[in-house]
């Protein structure tokens, strides 16, 4: 993967800014060093405040003090929680941080991969800071002093945009790391060393916890701003192996009419980097993202001579496997699954002239998965993006504003309608409870679509008064 000349180096701030922390990791730190000690903040906080932006996460390493020590301390501003005791990882009630002691490997013990961790509180920093994975996340920052500590020249890779390991021989503890590595080149147009791309090729994911693949490959989509290219590391290294849907894309010829862009995987990966400017923030993201992933999961198996017909329906049930397989949670299941099988419809519905009735049930079945209109015009329009054509580089999708017009006038507040005939309405016409209920029901609600009635009587004089003798059993 050669460095991409045209990205400019970003301008790393000479003191990062900590001043929006929580006051008491200051008093923390005071303690510690009363102690004997010394509290750094440490990791992803580190790089992403020296990149000027904000973070979330706080995570402090307590060196030159023993756990029993760290622990009593920090007993004192709270509630102390214990993560992982043998690890030396506590929390405090009230206070969102991972508070840890260095660690090492101890070669003589039967621990993972034969070495058994280790707590070594008397560790420099530069040492304990080999065991992370990146040497942009091997930064660490002093709250008292703002003194920055920086061993592993991680400074430098980040103004470089390189990704480069920070120990080689800790690399492969855990198989996460090459999804990691995909995520961060994602999030911060990073380009992955020779070294990296060799170390990463040679992971098992096959032992990674599925919610451990899908929670990194999750902050891939939601927080890459070119997730294209986290996904092109793991097809240079052979990692998109572990993702048999994804890989299924590499290779599927589309018509260059409509694709001159190229292969599946080049329009989605296109489709996705568009998709970040459509991102909301919201808690549809989820779906949003993982739908234009999956949107053409049904090309690998469709296509012929160029041409994909059904590939919208055929992709629904790739997607639900690749979803599954990742234990990922039902609603955002469904709701994925819906948006593949809808993707088309936006413009179809445009070019084919389609009335208020197949705006009504596309709204319903929307609905019924946990999605809406205004969620399948983003991902109809990331995919439309998601091109070289024309009217992809000018930014333009006018179908998709003319559908949601047109949506805006067959639903009203661009929601599914609500039936208007309800069970009661059939047990003040006589109707005893059971499944034929359940089947006037549905006729109902057809009726509803077709018209837009929502006077329930009138809808059940016409839906009893069609077929009276299909009721009557």
């Amino acid at each position: 993967m050669p460095p991409d000349s045209s990205k400019q180096a970003p301008a790393l701030v000479s003191r990062p800014d900590f001043s929006g922390v929580d006051p008491r990791f200051g008093e923390i730190a005071k303690a510690v060093r009363e102690a004997g000690g010394r509290a750094l903040f440490v990791g992803g906080q580190v790089r992403d405040r020296l990149l000027g932006r904000t973070s979330t996460d706080v995570d402090v390493e307590v060196f030159g003090l023993p756990l029993e020590r760290v622990e009593s301390i920090l007993a004192s501003f709270g509630r102390t929680r214990t993560v992982g005791r043998a690890f030396g990882v506590f929390r405090i009630d009230g206070l969102d941080a991972d508070f840890s002691l260095p660690r090492r490997d101890n070669k003589t013990g039967p621990g993972h991969r034969g070495f058994a961790i280790e707590i070594a509180p008397g560790l420099d920093f530069a040492t304990a800071a080999l065991r992370r994975d990146f040497s942009i996340n091997s930064i660490g920052y002093d709250p008292l002093t703002a003194e920055i500590l920086d061993p592993h020249g991680g400074r430098e890779d980040l103004a470089a945009r390189r990704l480069r390991v920070t120990d080689p021989s800790h690399f492969a503890e855990d198989p996460l790391r090459g999804l990691r590595a995909a995520q961060l080149a994602a999030r911060f147009e990073l380009d992955p060393d020779a070294e990296l791309l060799a170390l990463s090729g040679r992971l098992d994911l096959a032992e990674l916890a599925p919610e451990r693949m899908f929670a990194e490959l999750r902050k891939h989509l939601l927080l890459g701003v070119r997730p294209a290219a986290g996904f092109d590391f793991l097809r240079e290294t052979g990692l998109v192996r572990f993702f048999p849907e994804i890989e299924a894309l590499i290779g599927v010829p589309q018509d260059p009419r409509w694709h001159p862009e190229g292969d599946v995987w080049r329009h989605t990966m296109l489709a996705l980097d568009r998709a970040t400017g459509l991102r909301h923030g919201g808690k549809d993201d989820d779906a949003f993202m993982f739908a234009v992933l999956c949107h053409d999961f049904g090309k690998p198996l469709v296509t012929e001579r160029l041409r994909s017909p059904g590939h919208d329906r055929a992709g629904v049930e790739p997607a639900r496997r690749f979803l599954h397989r990742l234990r990922a949670p039902r609603r955002l299941i469904d709701q994925v699954c819906a948006l593949v099988r809808e993707h088309l419809a936006p413009a179809w519905f445009v070019r084919n002239e389609a009335g208020p009735r197949a705006y009504r049930r596309l709204a319903r079945r929307l609905e019924a998965a946990g999605a809406d209109v205004r969620l399948l015009v983003r991902v109809a329009t990331a995919d439309q993006l998601g091109r070289t054509t024309p009217a992809a580089a000018r930014g333009e999708f006018p179908e998709g504003a003319v559908f949601l017009e047109r949506a805006r006038a067959a639903l009203p507040g661009l929601a599914a309608p609500a039936p208007a005939v309800r069970g009661r309405h059939l047990i003040d016409r006589g109707f005893e409870p059971g499944p034929r209920i359940g089947r006037v029901l549905t006729a109902c609600r057809e009726i509803q679509d077709e018209t837009g009635w929502i006077d329930p009587e009138r809808i059940l004089d016409r839906a009893l008064g069609e077929d009276r003798g299909r009721w009557e059993h």
